[in-house]
């Protein structure tokens, strides 16, 4: 399956972006499509992550009750609604999937990177 992530932008501080991930080819239930970022400097991290047959869905302490991952099967595609945002969620946001749990959130057990989509939050 191929990813691909957009919907970045430059928003002020507060402000909300949606981020959407599209995938080509067939989703199984047992796949976990996850949201990561890269900020300067810094190494990427996990953000969020959804099992598209479950549902169930984990996020990173930093984002949580501010930020909202979600699925539409018709489409293909997963969403990160990120709300309140903040200078410290600027990065490059990529997606990329899973055969396992959404649990998982080291970015080295993830496969079929997207491309990144730049989120600049400015205060």
């Amino acid at each position: 399956v191929q990813l691909q992530a957009s919907g970045g932008g430059s928003v002020q501080a507060g402000g909300s972006l949606r981020l959407s991930c599209t995938a080509s080819g067939r989703i199984y239930s047992s796949t976990s499509l996850g949201w990561f970022r890269r900020a300067p400097g810094k190494e990427r991290e996990f953000v969020a992550s959804m099992n598209w047959g479950s549902r169930s869905t984990n996020y990173v302490r930093t984002v949580e009750g501010r930020f909202t991952i979600s699925r539409d099967t018709a489409k293909n595609t997963v969403y990160l609604e990120m709300n309140s945002l903040k200078p410290e969620d600027t990065a490059v946001y990529y997606c990329a999937s899973i055969t396992g749990s959404p649990y998982i959130t080291s970015p080295r057990d993830y496969r079929n990177w997207g491309q990144g989509t730049q989120v600049t939050v400015s205060s």
